[in-house]
């Protein structure tokens, strides 16, 4: 016989007292080695007795052995050499005699040690049998997974929000967690048609408070050029920003949604055509756009970012840098929290200027450390006018700042040296004072081409976000901070929120859920 991992083995009886000093069969092997193999090719040369002096007991023929017949099932089925030849006879020959020498010359413990466990030496050597199907390609199975890990395990109230115009769809690949909680026919659609983008977001509600992206897109189409020096949305900006449209009707069309809200804010506030403008958007694109105030804009900035202040928090003023205006809302948190953290606004206002305009004004390519001051002199103007008593700030760390922009998302970028520009490692994370005027410096330091060549700022965004800087330190003066927070989550994020809690579709899941499991 041969032994998978040793060649051919001495034949004898496994339930014989071979190695025991005592002469006493082992009944614990017994039946398990009754049929190691005698070939009638070469007979045992021979036989170990009991050390007792009692003969051992006959072996059984290993065809009709049972214990053999299972033995073989579970490794396969695979036989003995039965070609009979010369060369196989000889390895056994010798594979046999060089066992037998060696079991001679062991001491009668080891034996009996080897013996015990011999049963279980077949699972030693063999090669693991892969999880995944054998019919995967290798390549294809390494693809599927780094495209599982570059997928977020659920992405709560926002998406992987996307930068320079690209595409930003990739929510609809979310875990078992976020299918368990999301109702396929409850699906919400949030535009948002800015003075610089043009975004959208399509997302179904999950856990409370809680949604799954399921489809977005976003791209810079500059509707308010030019709108300051001529009062008038541009005809090349129009066109722009209606083939994004486009794309957005597409989306929309293909998808069944429940509730949609679709909103225009400062560049169609602002223009003479700006109701003509949106006559158009419903001809060729057949959506329908609603002009916003400036109150329900800071409200729903705030809505879209309640989730990132904490329950510790008693005070927060929070920001929204836009490419016409600027949003400022100032929040106060008493012991009593509202379930919806706009409800907390005591103060706000709207600043009739943005990264678009105040570039415009003041020229965003070759910014010197003079022509910063001036822009930052001119929005602190603005803010002197705002009525809102001073905040006190405590030592406990219960006040902060919250930005929700494209400045303070490129500054968080930029300090954390990312190669591209992700939204996973930026939203949410804290900046201190001397880290934000760190990055306002390089920024400063930094001409048009190396602005232009950073991959969280690029050409797109190159001669504006210095106007941006201007704004948020005309902030940061007006109320000192020692931290600040990074949002990357805006109006979008406000429409969804706010809809599915007027819908109370977080109610009504929770009580499904309970349903469920009755």
């Amino acid at each position: 016989m041969e032994d998978p991992e040793g060649g051919a083995k001495p034949q004898f009886d496994g339930a014989s007292a071979a190695g025991r000093r005592d002469g006493k069969k082992s009944r614990r092997r017994k039946g398990k080695r009754g049929g190691q193999t005698r070939s009638a090719a070469h007979p045992a040369s021979h036989e170990l007795s009991g050390s007792a002096g009692q003969p051992a007991r006959p072996i059984e023929d290993a065809a009709g052995s049972p214990a053999r017949k299972r033995k073989r099932r579970r490794r396969g089925g695979h036989r003995a050499p039965q070609d009979g030849s010369i060369q196989t006879q000889a390895t056994e020959q010798t594979g046999a005699a060089a066992n037998a020498a060696r079991l001679d010359g062991e001491p009668a413990s080891t034996r009996r040690n080897r013996r015990k466990h011999r049963g279980k030496r077949g699972l030693q050597g063999r090669p693991l049998t892969s999880a995944k199907p054998s019919h995967v390609p290798p390549q294809e199975s390494r693809m599927e997974e780094t495209a599982r890990s570059a997928v977020p395990r659920e992405m709560q109230n926002g998406a992987g929000v996307g930068r320079k115009g690209r595409q930003e769809s990739n929510g609809h690949q979310g875990d078992r967690q976020a299918s368990e909680h999301a109702w396929p026919e409850e699906l919400y659609a949030a535009l948002d048609l800015g003075t610089n983008n043009c975004r959208l977001l399509i997302a179904q509600p999950t856990r409370p408070g809680q949604f799954r992206v399921v489809d977005a897109f976003s791209r810079i189409v500059r509707l308010g050029e030019g709108l300051a020096a001529s009062g008038r949305l541009s005809d090349e900006a129009m066109e722009r920003a209606i083939e994004a449209l486009r794309i957005c009707a597409s989306k929309l069309r293909n998808r069944e949604i429940r509730r949609m809200r679709l909103i225009a804010t400062e560049a169609c506030r602002q223009a003479v055509n700006g109701e003509e403008f949106l006559g158009r958007v419903v001809a060729e694109t057949g959506l329908e756009l609603e002009i916003i105030d400036r109150e329900t804009e800071a409200r729903l900035a705030v809505s879209g970012c309640s989730s990132l202040v904490g329950r510790e928090t008693r005070s927060v003023v929070l920001f929204d840098i836009g490419g016409g205006s600027s949003e400022i809302a100032v929040i106060r948190i008493g012991d009593n929290r509202f379930s919806r953290l706009a409800n907390h606004i005591t103060h706000w206002t709207s600043l009739p200027v943005g990264v678009v305009t105040l570039s415009e004004r003041h020229g965003g390519r070759d910014v010197t450390p003079e022509l910063f001051e001036g822009m930052v002199h001119e929005v602190e103007g603005m803010l002197g006018r705002f009525d809102c008593p001073e905040i006190e700030v405590a030592q406990t760390g219960d006040f902060h700042l919250i930005g929700t922009s494209g400045t303070v998302t490129t500054l968080a970028g930029v300090h954390l040296d990312l190669p591209r520009y992700d939204r996973r490692k930026v939203d949410g994370i804290w900046l201190s004072d001397d880290e934000v005027s760190a990055m306002q410096a390089k920024l400063l330091s930094w001409d048009f081409e190396s602005r232009a060549a950073n991959p969280c700022i690029g050409p797109d965004r190159a001669d504006l976000v210095l106007a941006g800087c201007a704004i948020l330190e005309a902030i940061r003066r007006r109320w000192p901070s020692p931290r600040m927070r990074v949002a990357d989550r805006g109006l979008r994020e406000g429409l969804l929120t706010d809809m599915m809690a007027d819908d109370g579709v977080w109610r009504r899941n929770r009580n499904r859920r309970g349903q469920r499991a009755k």
